[in-house]
């Protein structure tokens, strides 16, 4: 095991994949798209997305709901402001206005927990496909192709995770040959949604890491979830 600072976090992200790959052996099609409650964000057919910002280039979308500062990046607000970042340029980072991110960074106490949407193990995916195929885009791609169209999103759990995995194998590959300057370089991510261009990109492999380690935990609930759903005839079924 490597300890520089690429190397831990090689060694980081080597080590989840491998866990989510073994965790996502067998997903079928059902149980990719099942919704546990109703409401859940999804992959859906063009036209019957359930939000009201669903994005996509093909006949299938990913869920995306209005634009907000949830609670749990209250935090994260304040050090892009403690970093020197204009309240107009944090609202450009989040999608929201300028008011708002007043209102965050007056914001005293811890909090208030805020109801977020379930999504199913498509939409999990689905997220972190977009967000890694756009980072390789605007890091190590030509830099112009917007996210939002990088992925054709798919309703069947064997394609999806084909591509998905291609795609995270050149993610690894080529953040792998990178250098300690190009890893201190400030904006060596041009990402457009999000803070990568006023970071140094280990900040932004860091922030990868963490992004692909939670969501394929939710996964492996979901996973059990499903496994252990309830098949007990209801009331009045013999």
């Amino acid at each position: 095991m490597r300890s520089d600072r690429l190397g831990l976090l090689l060694d980081q992200f080597d080590c989840a994949r491998e866990m989510a790959e073994v965790r996502l052996g067998g997903l079928g099609d059902e149980e990719y798209l099942w919704e546990p409650v109703p409401g859940c964000w999804s992959v859906r057919r063009r036209g019957e997305a359930v939000t009201p910002r669903a994005f996509g280039p093909g006949d299938w979308v990913l869920d995306r709901g209005a634009p907000q500062i949830p609670a749990s990046e209250y935090a994260e607000v304040a050090r892009q402001a403690a970093g020197g970042m204009s309240v107009a340029k944090i609202a450009d980072d989040w999608g929201v206005s300028a008011e708002r991110v007043r209102e965050v960074l007056a914001h005293t106490g811890p909090p208030a927990p805020e109801a977020s949407p379930v999504t199913t193990i498509a939409w999990r995916l689905g997220h972190l496909h977009f967000c890694f195929a756009g980072q390789w885009e605007w890091t190590f791609g030509e830099r112009r192709r917007d996210p939002v169209l990088l992925v054709d999103f798919s309703p069947r759990a064997a394609p999806a995770l084909e591509r998905f995995w291609a795609l995270m194998d050149r993610w690894r590959a080529d953040v792998g040959a990178l250098t300690d300057e190009q890893l201190d370089t400030v904006g060596l991510s041009q990402y457009p949604y999000g803070s990568d261009p006023d970071s140094p990109f280990f900040e932004v492999l860091w922030g990868g890491n963490l992004e692909f380690i939670h969501h394929m935990a939710e996964v492996a609930l979901l996973r059990d979830l499903w496994r252990n759903r309830s098949t007990a005839p209801g009331p009045g079924v013999s």
